[in-house]
């Protein structure tokens, strides 16, 4: 008996030993999570149950189980590199048309495949949760999944609807010689602000406002007329007559005595045809709200301290980049970003349950429980980082102490082999 008891020794030491060399091999391999082999005792039981004095007859492998501990985050570089610092798995799908994860892994060595999709090393899709929209503020669809596609076609423009304004006008300028606003003439206007709007189809055109203080006739009060493309603008939106009459009408802003804005914003013109700036555009007519707040009068000189628009022209994709909860964003060179889907990730009640299907690769099964779909950085689910993958959490130094444990616990073995070898030739030899 003590034969097989040492061979049951033997065959699990060297079942520990090809667990710790697995674990030293993949000790750099991205998303690899090392195994620990477990053991059990073995009895040999009767209809009466196992006697007291029972010696034993060995040991046995009771399962070989991976330990999901977080691996050290490594920098890449990389924007489609994707680490998980916490709990979770990436969910994969099998094909471009997937809605639901098939394999789920830790390694996010990602990249585009030739057809945009974002992929790993074995052609699997990474799953995204679908946008309601193109930007955050719209959500995404926590039910539906689908594969995440870079389409790398151009941005859409998109037409200036609000137009933000924050300056000082000075206090102490009085109404202008000039009745008439005009842009070529100085002396019939106070202040004037410009900046770049577009249309529905991207094309650029110059706003400017011009100031007009009513003072001392009528105090703290400033009449603001707009011009785009050097054409006046009435505050309908219709074209006021050319040459300027002084017929075009305005919007007016009071201040208080203590220089601070009190009429309410915002101010609205439009909608402003597209053939009133060019007779040769066919776009969509734009409606504009001016918002002044910030804005005051004081007696330091004019200046403006922001001025700012919503609209972009078209731009061509030059990158991506995703968040730490996992929304994919496609930026483009108009300065725009619009979203593509959030990383739809994946935990399991028992992580060590999942079957194991190589590659870092893992598949549900009855022992893992359901899985539970998340996105980064809610709930239980760890956060996202780019440009960075999970290094193996295979500690180096353990796994060779290992070694030299497995190594002895063999040698041990094979050497009561030896022993009872010795014993059974002691006993035949007896004459």
């Amino acid at each position: 008996m003590a034969f097989f008891t040492a061979v049951s020794g033997m065959n699990a030491a060297s079942k520990n030993l090809d667990v710790t060399s697995n674990n030293i091999a993949n000790a750099n391999t991205v998303g690899f999570k090392e195994s620990r082999a477990e053991f059990s005792d073995v009895y040999a039981a009767s209809v009466s149950g196992v006697s007291s004095i029972q010696a034993g007859t060995g040991v046995r492998v009771a399962n070989v189980a991976q330990q999901f501990t977080q691996g050290n985050i490594n920098a890449t570089g990389n924007n489609l590199d994707l680490a998980i610092s916490g709990d979770g798995f990436f969910s994969l799908g099998s094909s471009a048309t997937s809605d639901q994860p098939t394999a789920f892994t830790r390694d996010g060595e990602f990249k585009l495949d030739k057809e945009g999709y974002v992929v790993n090393n074995q052609g699997l899709y990474l799953m995204t949760f679908k946008p309601n929209g193109t930007t955050v503020a719209a959500g995404f669809s926590t039910g539906v999944l689908q594969p995440l596609q870079v389409k790398a076609n151009q941005g859409s423009p998109t037409a200036t609807s609000t137009i933000g304004v924050s300056s000082n006008l000075q206090s102490t300028q009085v109404a202008p010689t000039a009745t008439t606003v005009d842009p070529a003439v100085p002396n019939s206007y106070n202040h004037s602000t410009s900046l770049t709007i577009y249309d529905s189809q991207g094309n650029s055109h110059i706003a400017t406002t011009y100031y007009v203080s009513q003072s001392p006739t009528t105090p703290n009060t400033w009449n603001t007329y707009l011009f785009v493309d050097g054409k006046p603008i009435n505050t309908d939106g219709t074209a006021a007559p050319l040459p300027l009459d002084g017929s075009q009408s305005f919007k007016t802003m009071t201040f208080d005595t203590a220089g601070n804005l009190t009429t309410v914003m915002p101010l609205a013109y439009g909608p402003i045809d597209s053939t009133t700036l060019d007779p040769n555009l066919n776009v969509d007519s734009l409606s504009l709200t001016f918002d002044f707040t910030g804005t005051t009068q004081y007696s330091s000189v004019f200046s403006v301290n922001n001025l700012a628009q919503n609209g972009f022209p078209s731009g061509n994709l030059i990158g991506i980049d995703i968040d730490d909860s996992g929304v994919v964003y496609a930026k483009y060179s108009n300065g725009k970003a619009e979203t593509l889907g959030q990383v739809a990730l994946s935990r399991f009640p028992n992580p060590q349950g999942l079957a194991k299907l190589g590659d870092t690769t893992w598949a549900q099964s009855a022992d893992s429980g359901e899985r539970i779909v998340g996105a980064p950085g809610t709930g239980s689910f760890g956060k996202i980082q780019s440009g960075a993958v999970e290094a193996s959490n295979v500690d180096l130094t353990s796994e060779l102490v290992r070694l030299i444990i497995g190594q002895q616990a063999y040698q041990a073995n094979a050497q009561a082999i030896s022993v009872e070898k010795t014993v059974t030739e002691t006993i035949l030899n007896i004459r």
